[in-house]
């Protein structure tokens, strides 16, 4: 079956092509490199995976309630609509609003993919390249995996988030070679992190849990490397050019907050546009959940060095300024040593479950010879 026939409304033309610019960049330098760069490059190779093998596909998801949602989550919750709502209801609210969610991590997947392609191309420096060419099959796996969940478990598709694609298209469309790095690993990738960090954390499903702990583990060697590249890249920037940067993160960073409403949903469950923007702005929930999903870009555009007085107050008006102090490194450990921890404790269960096995072969083998 076609994808097309599963979303929810119809995604426009098949193909959104977007105009490319700027130059593609040949580097005849194949010795010194620098070492951390190609540190991160040899362990992007060593981590490479195949997602039909390493995530249990087998786990039962319900659709009607993918996550384990609480209902508190939920931002019709405690409104004249949620109390309308049969359990029926409720359990359709849950299954769209997880569609919505991993459609938009789908679509920015697929993103991430273009412009870590766009970045081999373009950037001067040859260890980047190398690296980018192990993060593009990184996006690409990302992509299968979300298209596989929501094409097998939730069986429902949304279209691309109009933020989410005015800001892909803005990346996209810069010439400056460090726009793709600074407006996907960034700002883009830096949001799915910590929306992809607070569902793992908190669901009580299995299946979505292996999902966003193994897609994490490959994303927090994609942040350092842009970190890495842009730090070192920014520090040759007049002011006039760190501050044209900044208004680029100030412009996308407000199209970010904006994305996470899910106005799409509410709109589909027969609320007008404007009352579903007064309930998300008013849900206890989201306010959080919004807060928290700038806790990777802010300190990590502070770390590359855009902090201008200028993008400080947008920080403060969104209410992140804070965020800035956090300690990025720590997170990023947690990202790879959670995936690592529940490779340890997959791999312990099914040795037990070996084990078990074999045991009850054992015995059943001495019973049949005693018996004889």
């Amino acid at each position: 079956m076609s994808t097309r026939d599963l979303y929810v409304q119809g995604p426009g033309d098949a193909l959104w092509t977007v105009p490319a610019t700027g130059s593609a960049r040949f580097s005849w330098e194949y010795g010194d490199g620098r070492e951390r760069l190609l540190a991160l490059y040899q362990k992007g190779k060593d981590k490479q995976w195949d997602a039909a093998t390493r995530i249990d596909w087998d786990l039962e998801v319900d659709p009607r309630n993918p996550l384990g949602t609480p209902d508190e989550s939920m931002a019709l919750y405690g409104t004249r609509y949620w109390d309308k709502l049969t359990e029926q209801d409720r359990g359709d609210l849950r299954r769209h609003y997880t569609s919505w969610q991993f459609s938009q991590f789908l679509h920015g997947e697929q993103g991430a993919m273009v412009c870590a392609a766009r970045i081999v191309e373009s950037v001067p420096d040859l260890d980047a390249k190398f690296y980018s060419a192990t993060q593009t099959m990184d996006e690409a796996r990302h992509a299968e995996i979300y298209s596989r969940f929501l094409q097998d478990k939730i069986g429902m598709f949304y279209p691309v988030n109009d933020n989410l694609q005015a800001l892909l298209g803005d990346t996209l469309r810069d010439a400056r070679w460090d726009m793709p790095y600074l407006g996907m690993q960034v700002l883009i990738e830096g949001l799915a992190l910590a929306a992809f960090g607070m569902i793992r954390d908190t669901t009580t499903e299995p299946l979505p849990r292996q999902i966003l702990t193994y897609v994490m583990q490959d994303e927090a060697r994609h942040v350092a490397f842009g970190r890495m590249a842009l730090r070192d890249y920014y520090r040759q920037l007049t002011d006039a050019e760190l501050r044209e940067r900044e208004e680029f993160v100030i412009e996308g960073c407000y199209l970010m907050r904006d994305r996470l409403r899910g106005l799409e949903v509410l709109e589909n469950f027969g609320i007008p546009r404007q009352e579903a923007a007064e309930i998300t702005e008013n849900s206890e929930f989201l306010h959080l959940f919004r807060k928290l999903l700038f806790s990777r870009i802010v300190p990590c555009v502070k770390d590359i060095g855009l902090w201008g007085e200028r993008l400080q107050r947008a920080y403060a008006d969104l209410g992140v300024y804070e965020l800035g102090d956090s300690n990025l490194d720590l997170l990023m450990a947690q990202d790879e040593e959670l995936a690592e921890e529940l490779d340890a404790q997959r791999f312990a269960a099914e040795e037990a479950a070996r084990t078990a096995e074999v045991a009850a072969a054992i015995a059943q083998g001495a019973a049949a010879e005693g018996a004889g």
